[in-house]
């Protein structure tokens, strides 16, 4: 049976372009199909727009420190100013994207892609049928809401970047990365910002100190969190939207957002026709190679629900290319992922957690709290917090946590030295840059506690 391509990529998303790209450089005929727009959740509508906007709300930060360095601030603040500018960075982008696949001789097709078989695929605009030798799906995820009565009324992270108009004040259902950085970025917009979280702390999987440490920052900028509570209902109530709580408690806000995670986009794909096996929440199930249960089709990123973070999504699309058209089998490490919240302060952290850490081995434990320098010719008392665990003695470094502004600047370059294996002694090797937050990290002198036989010390 004759193929129309080579690799057909369903979703042009981070991971799916980078695939497509890829797999045509090493030669292959690359088709690519996309519904929305090209970039994917990430480019158009998550890390990259929600970067652009952390960036606005913490420029309250700056106003408010710049009396105590001399400067009288005079600002005002312009919604539709600031989502007018993003639109147009994003178009920049996306068009960015547009060239990149067009240079290898990718073909781009703007359609809904529908599985009928293993190597076959229905556009549902056009009608048209096509056929590839590999079909590589990565169309990503979408946030999820509860289903509760008034739902439509809230929005999602989807919708927030396109409000006609802030709120007066908002409710966030959620205690992971999206609740978080929205809270920051609409509290530094000055929309009187709640936080409902159905757990007993944020950051669920973080490190303890920097849970409690970006809690005490949130409380501190005025964000109200409410733990052990969920939203049952929403109604409209005039201009605003009454929130029923699980407590029985009634309020009423501006605007409802469920940040509540994310579902892989796999509904109404074909994928169980096709024979492809799918997880408990509906993701592709894939091996190291990224390949699902039918040869044919691979799946890549969010879809897979393994690790769902962009630079992950596009080195599994990578490895995916490098494996089938370049005869060079990659598979791709989860085991020691970076990951950052950009909230305000920011959090960032590599490899194990000091609960985590201490199951293993006897450990050592590095913890420095202070004022950062920006803030001591203020009355601002918030705290930067940098964590270090290492195993007992000075041996190799297990993870590092800090909290803080530049946060993860700082363990994007660390992650570098920890993935070579880095030792404590490796870092007190090297000389502190100063004054810098960073340097902190190279001056610990001993332990601030240690853990031996899984008992705390010290």
């Amino acid at each position: 049976m004759s193929h129309d391509y080579d690799l057909l990529v369903i979703g042009a998303g981070s991971g799916g372009v980078r695939a497509a790209r890829v797999a045509a450089t090493h030669g292959a005929k690359v088709a690519i199909v996309e519904e929305y727009r090209v970039g994917g959740t990430c480019v158009i509508r998550g890390c990259v727009p929600k970067k652009l906007f952390v960036y606005a709300a913490r420029m309250a930060d700056t106003f408010d420190l710049a009396p105590s360095f001399g400067w009288q601030v005079d600002a005002r603040f312009d919604w539709p100013t600031l989502v007018a500018n993003k639109d147009k960075e994003i178009a920049r982008l996306e068009a960015a994207y547009v060239a990149a696949l067009a240079k290898p001789g990718v073909e781009i097709i703007r359609d809904r892609a529908e599985l009928e078989g293993p190597d076959a695929v229905r556009l549902v605009k056009s009608g048209r049928t096509l056929r590839a030798k590999t079909i590589l799906v990565a169309t990503g995820a979408h946030p999820f809401s509860p289903d509760i009565p008034g739902k439509e009324l809230a929005i999602s992270s989807n919708e927030a970047f396109h409000l006609e108009a802030l709120p007066h004040s908002i409710l966030i259902e959620g205690g992971g990365y999206i609740a978080l950085e929205f809270a920051t970025i609409f509290a530094g917009l000055g929309v009187s910002t709640t936080i409902v979280h159905r757990g007993e702390r944020i950051l669920r999987g973080f490190d303890d100190d920097m849970r409690e440490g970006l809690e005490a920052a949130l409380i501190g900028r005025g964000i109200r969190i409410i733990y052990q509570t969920t939203i049952k209902a929403l109604r409209r109530a005039g201009k605003d939207i009454v929130a029923s709580f699980s407590d029985g408690v009634d309020a009423p806000f501006g605007a409802v957002m469920f940040a509540t995670g994310r579902v892989p986009n796999t509904a109404g794909l074909g994928l169980e026709k096709a024979g492809v096996t799918l997880g408990e929440r509906g993701e592709v199930l894939v091996d190291a190679y990224s390949r699902s249960s039918v040869s044919s089709i691979y799946a890549v990123g969010d879809v897979t629900n393994r690790v769902a973070l962009t630079p992950v999504a596009i080195r599994e699309g990578q490895a995916f290319a490098e494996t089938v058209f370049n005869n060079n089998p990659i598979a791709v490490d989860h085991s020691e992922i970076g990951t950052a919240v950009f909230a305000e302060p920011e959090v960032a952290a590599i490899g194990l957690t000091e609960a985590a850490a201490r199951t293993h081995d006897n450990i050592d434990v590095y913890v420095a709290r202070f004022r950062p320098m920006a803030n001591t010719l203020s009355l601002r008392s918030e705290r930067m917090i940098m964590k270090l665990i290492t195993e007992a003695d000075g041996g190799k470094v297990l993870g590092l946590h800090i909290l803080g502004h530049g946060a993860a600047e700082i363990v994007q370059m660390a992650a570098v030295a920890i993935g070579m294996g880095a030792k404590k002694a490796d870092f007190d090797r090297a000389i502190a840059m100063h004054p810098t937050a960073a340097e902190e990290l190279v001056t610990f002198k001993s332990p601030s506690y240690i853990y031996r036989n899984g008992v705390r010390q010290g």
